[in-house]
């Protein structure tokens, strides 16, 4: 069981759905997931720096080399600059940290956390309690980003909840161009403006929160709507909206280290949903955001103050 790939605009491959890794970090549960995930056929696993679980992952994927499971050129990793290391000086040390914490010579994707960049020295805070504007700009940033790429650091660079003015105005700079953006998708927050935005400048939209409310509780297990279409194809309401995920043109990435949902997450390639039936899923869209990153509202970069 495989997922298959999506083609970047750079020309690398990227598979067509990955395991989320964020909140993931409870003690054993995310390595041993990982490694679990490996042995099912999960090749893209995405990760940052932010979740603290970096190490972990890491032994497990050097676990799964060395027994000859897969090889490194198997999987598809990806980490994220975290906002305290925007600063250009900054950039690709926070690259070759995650890259120790793995204990890989190179990611295949790194990407801007999110564009709200600062200046880190308020005690470490994760998301300080005021901001100034910084000292350097998203273009700063992107400039040693696409630095880590000439250096051999990582294989792609990309973005995540950037809104369109922030990748407009990225692109008129960009030397190298941003693969991915990945942003919230679900189908109460389908994100079909921004989707469509990014497919036409041949930017992969990667969805994390996927499953939505579903991935916070189990309510739309119950949806008649949901269960019927599932029934149809014999799949859950999850593998039904994960597919959706897939058709309306997205990599979903849901998190999960239950051994069960893990096979059910993956095994979503062997059925399409109708247009009528990917109709009838958008209509759950109701704007509803379950990442507002409300702490970052005062910073001039925060993304969510446009409709896409």
């Amino acid at each position: 069981m495989a997922a298959p790939k999506v083609k970047l605009n750079n020309g690398l491959e990227i598979p067509a759905l990955g395991l989320g890794t964020w909140q993931a970090d409870a003690e054993g549960k995310c390595e041993e997931a990982v490694k679990y995930a490996i042995d099912i056929g999960y090749r893209h696993f995405d990760c940052a720096y932010l979740y603290g679980n970096e190490k972990e992952i890491g032994r497990a994927i050097q676990d799964k080399i060395k027994d000859g499971t897969v090889k490194r050129e198997d999987l598809y990793i990806t980490s994220k600059l975290w906002n305290d290391s925007h600063s250009p000086e900054k950039v690709v040390d926070a690259c070759k940290k995650s890259l120790s914490n793995f204990g890989l010579p190179y990611v295949d994707l790194y990407l801007i956390h999110w564009p709200c960049g600062y200046d880190s020295q308020r005690g470490g805070a994760i998301f300080p309690s005021k901001f100034s504007s910084p000292s350097f700009s998203i273009i700063d940033t992107w400039k040693e980003m696409e630095k880590c790429v000439k250096l051999g650091l990582t294989k792609s660079i990309g973005i995540s909840n950037f809104n369109h003015e922030q990748i407009e105005r990225l692109l008129k700079h960009a030397e190298i161009k941003p693969v991915v953006n990945q942003v919230e998708v679900h189908p109460n927050l389908t994100q079909k403006k921004l989707i469509d935005f990014c497919k036409q400048l041949d930017i992969v939209v990667v969805a994390y929160c996927p499953l939505g409310t579903l991935g916070r509780s189990r309510r739309k297990d119950d949806d008649p709507t949901l269960v019927n279409i599932g029934k149809k194809y014999g799949k859950t309401s999850s593998q039904v909206i994960l597919r959706y995920l897939v058709d309306i043109g997205t990599i979903p990435i849901p998190k999960s280290t239950n051994k069960e949902r893990l096979k059910l997450n993956i095994d979503i390639f062997d059925f399409k949903l109708t247009p009528e039936e990917i109709q009838t899923i958008d209509k759950y869209d109701n704007n509803t955001r379950l990442c507002s990153a409300s702490e970052l509202q005062s910073h001039p970069e925060y993304p969510f103050h446009l409709d896409y």
